[in-house]
């Protein structure tokens, strides 16, 4: 039965030498049925592969292109095992045959022009046989030159084979001009032959062409070697994150540690990490305490303490303490084999930019075949001698450079994605790091992006004794299950405040507790649970009300004691990366459910340019689109509420700590919780495209002046060049591009000196008011609810209504106790009042 299941493969190719090579690959990929697309990196030689084509058709096409291929982990290669393949296929073998190749070549290349140059032209010792034998010297370099060619034969087997297969490459350019060169000069020795004078001899000793030949293939090695070195330089940070990667584990069997190697490790197994150690794998910490040094996967370079409970990650290093931990993700689905397969996934896709690269890359050899034959022509045709214009196609041939058109681009995404995941931001696309940079407005969640997602105690304002106003409160609040209740808890234990016991403790849902603390009667809640607030407090109630905190009040036997203030706060560095992205010429944008009041605070104290309250989830996704209509967005959130406008925005970004919804629906994922590397990351991009448009502008540019220099367009103003120099010049020009390239290691993500704006979208969006407005016609009904006192009593009730049939939207406010549903059919009374009072909460009316 035929497969029509739609898939991504990733396969190796080899035999690829240029951008030519790779757009030809490309095209008979694509030709294929059942391929929907076909990205192919001449960077790390992989080829990805998305449809329901049968992988050995694919296979087929490559091979009839005159390449090789092979799918990725067919090679015996088990899950777990892939990046021992990626290892391989980042391994650089081709440097040390290349090494071998150049030595060889410059030693027979040394003695050819000892004979080609010392003997024939300045008169150096040669043996007594070949004086005034210039048949007997063009014969030895004619050998000698043919050894080189051998040395070399690579540029010959593949140039002439994608000739074969009509897909011209760079070893096609080369073959040829150093064949021709060959050709022509053993024509002319055996010319040489059937002269007899010797000054005629000496005169066509000047026609021979053999040291050009050998010259060439080994000036283009040495720019070959040259390109290896620094493309494996442009993978260091791949295969530093691969190097990572435990080679063992320390497995806890029958009460033994037994070390076995990583891939032994299944989910639920005990394993162990002394001082020192690397962690293996994903698992979570059921006995001792440490520290682990995180910087390998966020950049962090601060160790985390860690306790029981807490989780690890597969390459992190245990830097003091002994643990013992439960292994939750193996293999492939650790966190580190994750970034890893997202960076090398990275590196392989597309940039659109490269795509005009790629459309000149794949008619650029026929071309210059045309053009040299042309130069060939006219040379001739205006009376220049056959040796000269041969000279001029040559030239052109080997002066022409395709791969520095081909590298441009994936050398300098993947020294990007490399700085970018040190750095612990992860781009998942070549698309993303390149559009990222061109972002003009930033959508910001609040809970978890600007804040810190989780309730603290902000403010304690006792009426005299604050000890036992926070005491008495510590008692109460250690027993409730409220998330502002676990935040007092959670600031006396950090405090070291001594936990008295609460009896005959008691909840009144929606408004507070009761219990009996050291004889007293204590309660604690809302100002409407607690009667004995006056006027003062209230006032003080409303100033923290307005700042966006909950305040919560306690009393002792009918005595009022004083407020403990919580809120959601913002993160320490919130204000500063805002600040950031509006010198980056980001309009910034806060969106969240929360009510209007805690909006606005919170936007006030992190200077967005605009908040947007009482947003449900679904018109996050309606403003992002709104947003879209002037100008590219960029979606930042962590939740799941949030994947809808990660996924409508031009680029959504996940904080690593989010959701694993959230970064499933990202463009990019940031492994810290900090919104400053939402910054970086823009940086990293728009520098990352800076670096592609130079290495574009040279690799055009070098092509567009060298080839008319070559061809002999300025040879009446005395400027030629030889087939040497052109082969010099082809070899340094991809090396410059790599090395240009690797620049990008320089950059310092977090530096602020350098930032401007590429728009003036602030200035234009300054007047810009957002519609929230539904747009579906709707039916409404309020109810009156009594019981909620904060923003997650809002919530928990806005949870339970939108769960219903029916039920479009429910806008909750504790402040007004009421709760406006949005209806697209009729609900029932008793279920709306059923659905509040199972939370706890009493429904007074319904209109």
């Amino acid at each position: 039965m035929e497969n029509n299941e739609v898939r991504t493969e990733k396969y190796l190719v080899t035999g690829m030498s240029c951008a030519a090579c790779q757009s030809h690959v490309e095209k008979a990929v694509n030709g294929v049925e059942g391929v929907s697309s076909c990205s192919v990196s001449l960077l790390t030689n992989s080829m990805s592969v998305s449809g329901s084509a049968d992988p050995q058709a694919v296979i087929k096409a490559v091979e009839d292109a005159g390449y090789g291929a092979s799918l990725e982990g067919a090679n015996g290669k088990a899950k777990g095992q892939i990046f021992e393949s990626m290892e391989e296929q980042l391994g650089n073998k081709e440097i040390p045959l290349l090494k071998k190749r150049l030595i060889s070549s410059v030693i027979f290349l040394l003695i050819l022009m000892y004979f080609s140059m010392g003997v024939s032209m300045w008169g150096w010792p040669a043996p007594q046989f070949l004086e005034h034998n210039m048949v007997g010297i063009g014969i030895i370099e004619m050998l000698l030159s043919g050894i080189v060619m051998v040395i070399n034969n690579k540029f010959f087997v593949n140039g002439f084979k994608a000739l074969i297969h009509k897909s011209t490459n760079m070893d096609t350019l080369v073959a040829m001009g150093s064949g021709v060169s060959f050709i022509y000069s053993f024509v002319t020795l055996l010319h040489m032959t059937t002269e007899g004078s010797h000054e005629a001899q000496m005169a066509l000793m000047d026609e021979l062409y053999f040291e050009s030949a050998a010259m060439i293939v080994t000036l283009i090695t040495i720019g070959k070697l040259l390109e290896a070195i620094s493309k494996g330089r442009t993978t260091n940070a791949l295969k530093g994150l691969l190097n990572l990667r435990p080679k063992t584990a320390v497995l806890i069997r029958n009460g033994e540690e037994v070390t076995v190697p990583v891939d032994e490790v299944s989910v639920g197994d005990i394993y162990a990490v002394r001082p020192g150690g690397s962690v293996p794998v994903d698992g979570r910490i059921f006995e001792g305490e440490c520290a682990v040094d995180e910087s390998a996967l966020t950049g962090e370079s601060v160790p985390v303490d860690k306790a029981e409970g807490d989780k690890v990650s597969a390459g992190t290093i245990n830097r003091s303490g002994y643990i013992r931990c439960r292994a939750e993700k193996v293999g492939e689905d650790t966190t580190l084999a994750q970034i890893i397969k997202m960076v090398s996934d990275s590196s392989a896709t597309k940039a659109p930019i490269a795509r005009i690269a790629d459309k000149v890359s794949g008619i650029f050899v026929p071309a210059v075949l045309i053009i040299a034959a042309i130069v060939l022509v006219i040379w001739l045709v205006t009376g220049a001698g056959t040796g000269y214009s041969l000279t001029r196609a040559i030239s052109v041939l080997v002066v022409s450079c395709p791969c520095a058109l081909g590298l441009a681009t994936p050398v300098a995404i993947m020294v990007g994605n490399g700085v970018a995941a040190k750095n612990g931001i992860l781009f998942k696309t070549s698309t993303s790091l390149e559009q990222t940079g061109k972002a003009e407005i930033i959508v910001l969640d609040k809970t978890g992006t600007i804040t810190s997602g989780v309730p603290v105690v902000t403010d304690i304002i006792p009426v005299s004794d604050e000890a036992e106003l926070i005491k008495s409160a510590y008692a109460l609040e250690n027993k409730s299950e409220h998330p502002l209740g676990k935040a007092v808890a959670d600031y006396c234990r950090t405090h070291g405040i001594t936990l008295e016991d609460a009896d005959n403790f008691r909840i009144y849902a929606g408004n507070g507790l009761e219990g009996t603390v050291n004889g007293k009667n204590v309660r604690g809640g809302n100002s409407k649970f607690i009667r004995t607030v006056d006027a003062a407090f209230e006032e003080k109630a409303k100033e923290l009300a307005m700042q966006g905190k909950t305040p919560l009040f306690f009393e002792s036997d009918g005595k009022l004691m004083g407020i403990i203030a919580v809120a959601d706060t913002i993160r320490e560095d919130s204000e500063e990366a805002v600040n950031e992205l509006k010198k980056l010429g980001l309009y910034t944008v806060m969106l969240t459910g929360d009510n209007k009041r805690t909006a606005d605070s919170i936007g006030k104290l992190s200077g967005v340019d605009m908040t947007v309250a009482d947003v449900l989830p679904g018109d996050k996704e309606k403003i992002v689109k709104k947003l879209k209509e002037y100008g590219k967005v960029i979606m930042v959130g962590d939740g799941i509420n949030d994947a809808p406008a990660l996924t409508s925005a031009d680029i959504g970004i996940a904080i690593g700590a989010g959701t694993d919804i959230a970064i499933d629906a990202a463009d990019v994922v940031l492994m810290k919780s900090s919104l400053k590397d939402a910054a970086a990351a823009i940086r990293i991009s728009r520098r990352t495209i800076r670096n592609i448009h130079e290495n574009l502008f040279w690799a055009f540019i070098y092509n567009v002046a060298l080839i008319p220099v070559a061809a002999g367009a300025y040879a009446a103003l005395g400027v030629t060049m030889t087939p040497m120099f052109g082969a010099a010049a082809m070899s340094l020009s991809s090396f410059t591009v790599c090395m240009n390239a690797l620049r990008l290691n320089l950059v310092k993500p977090y530096d602020t000196n350098r930032d401007k704006a590429l728009s003036d979208i602030r200035n234009r969006l300054n007047e810009l008011e957002i519609n929230n407005e539904k747009e579906i016609n709707t039916m409404e009904k309020t109810i009156t609810i009594e019981g909620m006192m904060c923003g997650h009593c809002e919530a928990t009730v806005k949870k339970a209504l939108e769960s219903l049939d029916g039920v479009v939207s429910a806008d909750v406010s504790h402040d007004k106790g009421t709760a406006v549903v949005a209806l697209e059919k009729d609900v029932a009374d008793d279920v709306l009042t059923k659905a509040v009072e199972d939370k706890d909460f009493k429904v007074t009316g319904i209109a």
